[in-house]
């Protein structure tokens, strides 16, 4: 059956309401008009034929083809597995960029959230991106991943966090000629100022929130600082790419397979600030610095090549690293939904609150983690910190310090002077 879309805003209504009314033009007219959507959590929309164009009115965006009519949870749950969790709503904004075209298929696939859990994906585009984001949803509609049961597009954030219990925030503004990281800061804060504000008013109360979009860190205590309705202890900014290429850096040092390398963490900002930790990681049970014995090495050439990592792929096709990205937000989420093996940690940044190790409370800042599964986390608080560490460490704390100072007109405080002199954007990257 083939299926377009095209959306416009209702005739007559006020301009306060947010319904959106949507044409799906459906080469077969013999289904029968049925309620949809008692579980998106908005009020549901009604179905109407009129010589084979079904209108749609909804508050919650649009769903996308086959996914308004053949995969309601209450019409399918009978016919799913016994096994399959309860479903949970994933937010993505973002949702046309290179990023999310490997990202949304690894969620439908179950290679994200496991492959007993179903999920329905809300889809945040903008008016740019609109055409795209449903080029993305045919997509995933011909891919006909069982797990995947809804999907929902929308260009406002109000209706694309509308009760998800997951919101990957991808979507954020590129460094344009001339920009400065202090113009960076404010442009893109502003966006997850209203997408933590969004969060805040529409989204599950437990809900998760993955930032990706740059600067991810300040971009993630933004968006916090703008939902006190959520768990502080729930906003995360991504910094488990930087993990994983410091564990393929030490595998290929040290001949080993990088599933031999263990207990590697990531310090501070995602930016040239970041801190790679060697000290701490293991290879093959053993410390890393005892296996590869060039301490040079480690101390000199280790960092920058983890942080040129992502400028070495450009150079050599030409695209930013948009699928090991993606593959790194999977690892992220999986960290969180999978008991952390003995010995070895997982990163990301989160919120300083309460850290064992001295670092500034109220900042968003990478640190090992650990969990049980649950979908939490807590701080490792055995990692030995040297001086070399500390004095690295310290370097990203006020680095992290400096944007905040530049946002506090974003998180609701005073006082603040942006005193940003230093480009310290990972190579690369926007």
């Amino acid at each position: 059956m083939k299926t377009t879309m095209t959306s416009a805003r209702a005739a007559g209504k006020a301009a306060a309401t947010s319904a959106r009314k949507v044409q799906v033009l459906r080469t077969a007219t013999t289904m029968s008009a049925r309620r949809v959507g008692p579980s998106t959590g908005g009020r549901a929309k009604t179905l109407k034929h009129n010589a084979g164009v079904t209108e749609m009115e909804t508050d919650n965006g649009t769903c996308y083809g086959s996914f308004c009519y053949n995969f309601e949870f209450e019409n399918t749950e009978a016919t799913t597995p016994a096994h399959w969790k309860p479903a949970i709503r994933v937010a993505v904004s973002g949702a046309a960029g290179q990023i999310s075209n490997h990202l949304l298929f690894q969620i439908a696939s179950g290679l994200t959230f496991g492959d007993d859990q179903p999920v329905a994906l809300h889809l945040l585009g903008s008016d740019r991106s609109k055409d795209a984001v449903q080029g993305v949803a045919m997509e995933l509609e011909d891919s006909c991943y069982p797990l995947l049961r809804e999907v929902w597009i929308s260009i406002e954030a109000d209706q694309a966090f509308r009760d998800v219990d997951w919101a990957i925030l991808i979507g954020a503004k590129p460094r344009g000629p001339g920009m400065e990281r202090s113009d960076l800061l404010d442009l893109n804060g502003q966006i997850f100022q209203m997408q933590g504000q969004a969060l805040n008013k529409v989204a599950n109360p437990d809900c998760k929130v993955v930032v990706v979009g740059n600067p991810c860190n300040t971009n993630a205590l933004i968006a916090m600082q703008n939902a006190p309705n959520l768990k502080r202890k729930n906003f995360h900014a991504l910094t488990r790419l930087d993990q994983n290429r410091a564990r393929s850096q030490l595998a290929v040092k040290s001949n080993c397979h990088y599933g031999s390398v263990k207990n590697v963490a990531i310090w501070g900002n995602h930016s040239t600030t970041q801190v790679p930790d060697f000290v701490n990681a293991t290879i093959l049970g053993e410390p890393a610095e005892k296996v590869i014995d060039d301490q040079d090495w480690l101390e000199e050439e280790f960092t920058p090549v983890v942080q040129t990592r992502g400028a070495a792929v450009i150079k050599k096709w030409g695209r930013s690293s948009g699928a090991s990205t993606a593959v790194s937000i999977s690892d992220h989420i999986r960290s969180l939904l999978v008991p952390t093996e003995e010995g070895d940690c997982f990163c990301m940044a989160v919120c300083t609150d309460g850290n064992p190790y001295g670092i500034e409370e109220g900042l968003i800042y990478s640190m090992p983690l650990k969990s049980t599964g649950d979908g939490s986390y807590e701080i490792c608080d055995d990692f030995e910190v040297n001086d070399y560490l500390r004095e690295k460490i310290v370097k990203s704390q006020e680095e992290l310090m400096n944007e905040k100072n530049c946002v506090k007109h974003l998180i609701g405080e005073s006082g603040g002077a942006c005193a940003i002199t230093e480009d310290t954007m990972l190579p690369g990257e926007n």
